[in-house]
């Protein structure tokens, strides 16, 4: 071991993701997470390009491709369900509209802490409360009253994170609003669901009610958007949230009033901003950031999850190459990540336009350049270099006992 200690705050993705390959990389990793245990649910992430060499590296390839949703494909439906539109997902070699690789968000967060909880450190129910850094370390305060020094530190806690608050400043600084809101959450399938995603858009109002399916064919995941741009809600009032949902789907035909009768007997409810977070820079000393903490693409983008886990190879290999300089290691992290992930935060914002509601005087929007847009997808799936680190430690697999603990107990 390298005996770099590293403490990653979140254990949803990025977080597990870094994990593994910090712990491969040599180091001793601790993994932080406010919530009591992993979230179940959410929405369903893809693995696009060169994501999967990256899922395939890890040696996840079998697992994550057996916690898929196995979609066929989507199709968009009018108000009395009659098919519009057809997408499959063989389309684009895999990587289109459907990825071939489609898992729920929770499924593979759960993949990730199965590969990673016999040798690292998941603590459970706690979070960082206050940390300090000099130029040999970072001292950490954590809300139950542990006090660790740890040498590096990353946070891979989401869109709305408590690190990036505390070291980088204010979220209004860096998250930037797309102008609407999704939600997400299981349902009864009692809507005839097989594997085909339904998609319901309802042009004039900018709004959309759909239903995918899940790997439990006794369930499906209901999917709603809307605009958003004057809305806020807190995104840890549940309840308000609810409220929200229900008042701005109002009046929404084909399934939904349906789907909604579920709202309340759901166990994995999510609703937030489609939000894009934006900096110039994801690491400050000893402190670096990664994921949607550092660069939300939205979920209109549809490569949140490949951003995380490109990014957690890239992170871990950086630092390691650099003999654990934090300088060195976060500066070739951001050098590598940068192109990747401004193409993907602009096919995000390029979706996001595409479902406003134009106002009486509005402009026409001006047609996207075929090309452009063509040369812009490849980059956001493929453009960014894997270098195969063959010069840093590798273990290539698990090891040490289990060392999970929870601070609730």
């Amino acid at each position: 071991m390298s005996g770099i200690r590293v403490l990653v705050a979140g254990a949803s993705i990025a977080g597990p993701a870094l994990a593994h390959w910090l712990r491969r990389r040599g180091a001793e990793v601790t993994v932080v997470e406010r919530a009591p245990e992993l979230r179940p649910g959410g929405q369903a992430v893809d693995a696009r390009g060169v994501t999967r060499e990256v899922i395939r590296r890890m040696g996840l390839d079998a697992a994550v491709r057996a916690a898929r949703t196995e979609t066929a494909g989507a199709c968009t439906v009018d108000v009395d369900g009659n098919v519009l539109e057809t997408h499959r997902a063989d389309d684009d070699g895999g990587d289109g509209y459907i990825a071939e690789i489609e898992i729920l968000r929770g499924d593979l967060s759960r993949v990730l802490h199965e590969d990673t909880r016999d040798g690292v450190e998941y603590v459970f129910g706690d979070r960082i409360a206050e940390l300090t850094q000099d130029a040999h370390g970072v001292d950490v305060a954590f809300a139950g009253g542990d006090r660790r020094r740890f040498d590096l530190v990353v946070g891979a806690d989401g869109p709305h994170s408590a690190l990036r608050a505390m070291v980088f400043g204010p979220h209004e600084r860096f998250v930037r609003r797309l102008g609407h809101m999704m939600a997400f959450y299981t349902v009864p399938n009692e809507f005839g669901l097989d594997r085909w995603l339904i998609d319901y858009q309802e042009s004039e109002s900018g709004r959309s009610a759909g239903l995918r399916p899940i790997q439990d064919a006794t369930r499906a995941m209901a999917m709603f958007s809307f605009p958003a741009a004057d809305l806020d809600v807190d995104y840890r009032d549940v309840a308000a949230q609810k409220r929200l949902l229900r008042e701005q789907m109002a009046g929404l035909g084909w399934l939904t009033p349906r789907i909604l009768a579920h709202l309340d007997d759901t166990p994995d409810f999510y609703l937030d901003q489609v939000a894009q977070v934006v900096m110039d820079r994801w690491s400050s000393g000893r402190v670096g950031l990664l994921g949607d903490a550092a660069f939300s693409s939205s979920p209109l983008s549809g490569q949140g999850t490949g951003l995380a886990l490109v990014g957690a190879y890239l992170l871990a290999g950086e630092l390691a190459s650099a003999g654990w300089d934090p300088e060195a290691g976060f500066a070739g992290y951001e050098r590598r990540m940068r192109s990747f992930v401004e193409a993907n935060q602009e096919i995000g914002r390029l979706h996001a336009r595409s479902r406003d509601v134009p106002g009486p005087d509005a402009e026409p929007s001006p047609e996207l350049d075929a090309e452009w847009l063509t040369e812009l997808v490849e980059r956001a799936i493929n453009g960014v270099e894997l270098p195969d680190y063959a010069g840093v430690p590798d273990s290539g697999a698990p090891a040490g006992p289990s060392i999970t603990s929870s601070a609730m107990s």
